[in-house]
């Protein structure tokens, strides 16, 4: 089972792959897209300040990431 740490770069990853998809669907996908570039901050804003309870809030909010 991987940790965390090893997974947090690779949901991002997986995000903005979404994120992506939701960008081609043009203007249908523009609500979802927002919300999935507000999720990629907070996880970069998360990863940056090394506070643990926001890193595990941003890993979950990412992994309902669809």
């Amino acid at each position: 089972m991987a940790s965390v740490g090893e997974d947090f770069p690779k949901e991002q990853a997986r995000c903005r792959e979404v994120l992506q998809q939701y960008k081609e669907l043009g203007p249908a996908g523009v609500l979802g897209g927002m919300m999935i570039e507000a999720t990629l901050r907070e996880a970069d804003e998360a990863m940056a300040s090394g506070d643990i309870v926001r890193i595990l809030q941003a890993y979950k909010a990412m992994q309902g990431v669809e």
